[in-house]
C-alpha cells in the first residue's frame, strides 16, 4: 500500500424506513461529507434495530448496524477511522453508537468521533440561526413556529428546553421548541402559543428525517395530532414536513464537526 493511508468517516444515523425522507435527509448527509472529504472513504451504519429489520423484511436491503459497519471497514483495510453519528444530541443512540465503536476500535490505528448536532453552545446558537433564516415567516408576529422534536428520558433532553431559551434571547420570540417523548410538551406549547398572541402556527419536525413522528404525531389525521391538537383552539395550523437533513446549514455543521472530530 506505501504510505497511501486508509481513512474512512463512518456516518451513523438513527436511521427511517421511509425512502423519499431518506435520500433528502440521511443520503444528503452523507453526500455532502463525502463531497468535504473526498480522500474518505463513506460508510453509513443505523442504530434502529427496529428499522433495520424492517427494511431487510420489506424491501431485502441490509444497512450495517455500528458493530457490523466497523467489521466492514476491518476487512476493507480501513486504518483510520472519523465517525459522525447525525443524532440531533448526545442521548442514548449516542453513547450506545460509542460504545459498539470503542469495542472493535483496536482493529484501526486511529479511531475518532465527531459530535452529534447539538453539543456546545455554539452549536445551539448556529442550528437557533438556521432555522430562523430558513422560516422567514416568523418575522410576521401573528404566526409562530412550533417545532417538534423527538425527546428523550435520557438528562440530555434538557438540550430542547435550552433551545427554546435561546431562540427567544436571540430575538425570536414566536419560535417554541417542544417534543413527543419529553419535556417541553404540547402542554406547553400551547401555554407559550396563548401568551404569543400568535394567530398562525407553523408546525416543522425538530428531527433529522421527517418519518413517522412527523407525519403522524406532527401532521396526522388523528385527533390527538399537533395539526390537530393546535387547531382544535382556534390556530389556523400548516405543517412542513422537513427534516433537518434537508437544510444546507445543518448538514454544513455537520461537516464541520467531521472536521472538529477528536
Amino acid at each position: 500500500m506505501g504510505n497511501f493511508t486508509k481513512k474512512a468517516i463512518l456516518v451513523v444515523s438513527f436511521g427511517t424506513s421511509h425512502e423519499d425522507t431518506r435520500k433528502v435527509t440521511i443520503d444528503a448527509i452523507e453526500e455532502t461529507i463525502g463531497d468535504a472529504f473526498p480522500q474518505y472513504r463513506i460508510y453509513r451504519a443505523w442504530t434502529s434495530k427496529m428499522i433495520l429489520a424492517k427494511i431487510e423484511k420489506r424491501d431485502h436491503i441490509h444497512y450495517d448496524n455500528v458493530k457490523e459497519a466497523m467489521e466492514r471497514m476491518a476487512q476493507d483495510g480501513i486504518e483510520e477511522v472519523t465517525v459522525q453519528p447525525t443524532h440531533v444530541m448526545n442521548g442514548v443512540e449516542n453513547d450506545l453508537m460509542k460504545a459498539d465503536v470503542l469495542a472493535a476500535a483496536d482493529h484501526f490505528q486511529s479511531v475518532k468521533f465527531g459530535n452529534p448536532l447539538l453539543t456546545t453552545e455554539e452549536d445551539n446558537a448556529y442550528v437557533v440561526k438556521a432555522i430562523a433564516d430558513a422560516f422567514p415567516v416568523i418575522q410576521d408576529k401573528k404566526t409562530a413556529l412550533v417545532l417538534m422534536g423527538h425527546g428523550t428520558e435520557h438528562y440530555a433532553n434538557t438540550v430542547y428546553a435550552a433551545l427554546d431559551y435561546r431562540f427567544k434571547d436571540m430575538g425570536y420570540e414566536n419560535v417554541i421548541v417542544a417534543t413527543v417523548e419529553g419535556y417541553p410538551e404540547i402542554d406547553q406549547a400551547l401555554n407559550q402559543l396563548e401568551k404569543s398572541g400568535a394567530r398562525k402556527v407553523v408546525l416543522a419536525p425538530f428531527m433529522i428525517v421527517a418519518g413517522d413522528h412527523a407525519r403522524n404525531d406532527m401532521a396526522g389525521e388523528e385527533a390527538d395530532s399537533w395539526k390537530n391538537v393546535i387547531g382544535a383552539k382556534g390556530y389556523k395550523v400548516e405543517t412542513v414536513l422537513k427534516g433537518l437533513g434537508e437544510y444546507e446549514s445543518i448538514r454544513s455543521l455537520f461537516v464541520e464537526h467531521v472536521k472538529t472530530a477528536r
